[in-house]
């Protein structure tokens, strides 16, 4: 669904901040943006640059795809990466892009 990506996005974000110890102010601090900011990324509400996702894990120090969410095997990067398709290996039909 169109901001799942986003969603999953803040949430690792959330979690690995709140693992490391972070407010969100002190993470907004060392990114030099406003807390607002942080909290609109874990919301989901931000709509990321690739620059931006990247500051948040060198922050973070953690793999960006991690942060995405892609690290896990199935989740499609892969498969969009290498050109094959998840759905076929498992007989499964391919979906249409919604229009």
């Amino acid at each position: 669904m169109e901001g799942d990506l986003q969603r999953e996005f803040g949430r690792n974000v959330r979690r690995l901040r709140e693992q490391r110890g972070l407010s969100q102010e002190g993470l907004a601090d060392v990114l030099a943006v406003h807390r607002t900011f942080v909290g609109g990324v874990e919301r989901g509400e931000r709509n990321l640059t690739l620059r931006t996702v990247e500051r948040l894990s060198q922050r973070l120090d953690a793999d960006p795809l991690a942060l995405l969410g892609a690290a896990a095997p199935g989740t499609g990067l892969r498969a969009a990466a290498t050109g094959r398709d998840p759905g076929a290996a498992r007989g499964g039909r391919r979906r249409r892009p919604a229009r």
